[in-house]
């Protein structure tokens, strides 16, 4: 008799599901990596229109048509970050020529200093003919990257492609959006479309303010700096002056570090002493803006908690890139608006675990700080 025993129905099934679930995501998988470039764009563009926005409806209540707003404020966007690309190019340039032509006595001065810093007595002759011999590990370093330019054109040409496709998505974003908001508000139930249009309205408001915000921060900063670089005879002062009033505000935390670095390690190669100094007025400006210039300027837009921008900034770093990093912040501020208007709000009890809180919970951190400053000198 035979006693093989039948296997059960449902796993010719299970595998028959298995196999298509495996077949399945391998296609989702490759479509995402043939799109992903693409809903980057879309993303950008999202926040591009989210910020000028606000621009274009006080144009439009002005009585301009919204296709002629949404493209004055948009070149208006693209010949403000062409300046700053062609000052700072400018800039690096000149800085890359000069150190080429120059490059004997910039590195017997800095040999110089370092033997007068750490007591060595490194021959600055012989650095300096390793740097010129042809057949040196310098030399041949430089004619290793000259290759590179290819790439480099190529990698420019499809930023500028990149460019001129978001920018189109965003203009159609903004200069379609009445039509585009009617459209998905048709779908929707009368009390739906009102949390739709609201929740659109505060995303709008609060990238929009904060992105202004930056940039009006970005500006003091740079006028500050400017100054400063200036007064201290530093190469390519307003180039600096741009780089670090950008960098500072739109890097979280960290921001201000990384772009103390150009103006100092510049400065570096004329005077120590004077890189010393430069790197500690930039701190020192940081700290005061944090405190005392960027609590009035955000009080009405948002701020975000440091920890929150820079923990929103690696988030965004490890799943878009350096886009990515940048494009956090402003998902953050407006996460946080929508987040501020959800569920109802409750009075807090009096404790001690609460008082501080409850004391500047809408102000912020900053201004609770500063609140609780002035209150000290009454």
């Amino acid at each position: 008799m035979n006693s093989r025993s039948t296997p059960p129905r449902w796993i010719v099934g299970a595998i028959i599901l298995f196999w298509l679930g495996y077949l399945l995501t391998g296609v989702v998988a490759d479509a995402w990596l043939r799109i992903s470039g693409l809903v980057m764009w879309l993303v950008i563009a999202l926040f591009i229109a989210l910020a000028v926005e606000p621009a274009v409806n006080r144009l439009a209540r002005r009585g301009w048509r919204r296709g002629r707003a949404t493209l004055s404020v948009l070149l208006a966007v693209m010949a403000a970050v062409g300046l700053f690309l062609g000052v700072m190019g400018t800039m690096i340039g000149t800085q890359i020529a000069d150190l080429l032509s120059n490059s004997d006595r910039y590195i017997s001065d800095t040999v110089d200093r370092i033997n007068n810093l750490f007591g060595t007595s490194i021959d600055a002759e012989q650095v300096v003919a390793e740097f010129n011999d042809p057949n040196g590990a310098v030399q041949q370093f430089i004619d290793s990257q000259q290759g590179e330019a290819i790439r480099l054109s190529g990698q420019a040409l499809q930023g500028l492609v990149a460019a001129f496709s978001i920018l189109l998505f965003a203009y159609y974003l903004v200069a379609d959006g009445p039509r585009l908001r009617r459209v998905i508000c048709s779908r929707l139930r009368p009390e739906a479309q009102v949390a739709v249009l609201g929740a659109w309205e505060l995303a709008i408001s609060k990238t929009g303010g904060y992105l202004y915000s930056r940039l009006l921060l970005s500006t003091v900063s740079a006028v500050f700096h400017g100054i400063v670089f200036t007064s201290a005879d530093v190469r390519s002062p307003v180039a600096l002056a741009l780089w670090v009033g950008l960098v500072s505000q739109f890097l979280p935390v960290i921001g201000t570090y990384i772009a103390a670095v150009l103006p100092v390690l510049i400065t570096f190669l004329d005077s120590p002493v004077r890189a010393a100094v430069i790197l500690g007025i930039i701190i020192v400006y940081q700290q005061l803006e944090n405190y005392l210039i960027s609590p009035r300027i955000t009080a009405r837009t948002m701020d975000l908690h440091p920890a929150v921008a820079f923990g929103a900034a690696l988030a965004g770093l490890a799943l878009l890139g350096p886009a990515g990093a940048i494009l956090a912040l402003p998902f953050s501020a407006m996460f946080q608006a929508l987040a501020s208007e959800w569920g109802r709000r409750h009075d807090v009890i009096d404790s001690e675990l609460t008082m501080l809180e409850a004391a500047t919970d809408d102000v912020g951190p900053r201004q609770g700080w500063l609140m609780r400053w002035r209150s000290g000198r009454q």
